[in-house]
């Protein structure tokens, strides 16, 4: 068995999300505000385990706690999925509801088309771990 990477990930006050280590050795992200202070920690902890991206992993965002997403988050979410190193990443988005996911999918449509990362929105923490239990070459 191999050692599972360190998270490079320490909680502090201001920021509304927490981070673990799956089992699988991707993350599980989870998340109860999307401030500005949030957003930002996220995005520069994201960005720095993509330049350390060195096998195909699976990732959960867990949005369900967040009654809205706004723009700004969709858009920083974009913007780190479209790094080349996402392209060996599998992302499940878990979000409160179908309302919810709309919003996402109608703020991002054409650049999550151009997502380095595999990236699926889902209403079901069931169905989206069952998509990240599938072997890693299938992707869709």
């Amino acid at each position: 068995m191999t050692e599972s990477k360190p998270l490079n990930w320490t909680p502090t006050a201001d920021v509304g999300y927490s981070v673990i280590r799956r089992g699988d050795g991707g993350m599980t992200l989870t998340f109860t505000d999307l401030s500005d202070a949030t957003l930002n920690h996220w995005h520069d902890f994201a960005l720095t385990h993509l330049l350390e991206a060195d096998r195909r992993t699976r990732n959960l965002y867990d949005l369900r706690a967040l009654k809205e997403i706004p723009e700004k988050a969709v858009r920083m979410a974009v913007d780190a999925n479209s790094d080349p190193s996402a392209r060996n990443i599998r992302v499940a988005v878990v979000v409160a509801d179908q309302a919810i996911a709309d919003t996402i999918i109608s703020i991002a449509s054409l650049a999550l088309a151009e997502s380095a990362a595999a990236m699926k929105i889902f209403t079901d923490i069931n169905e989206a771990e069952a998509w990240l239990a599938r072997p890693l070459d299938q992707i869709s």
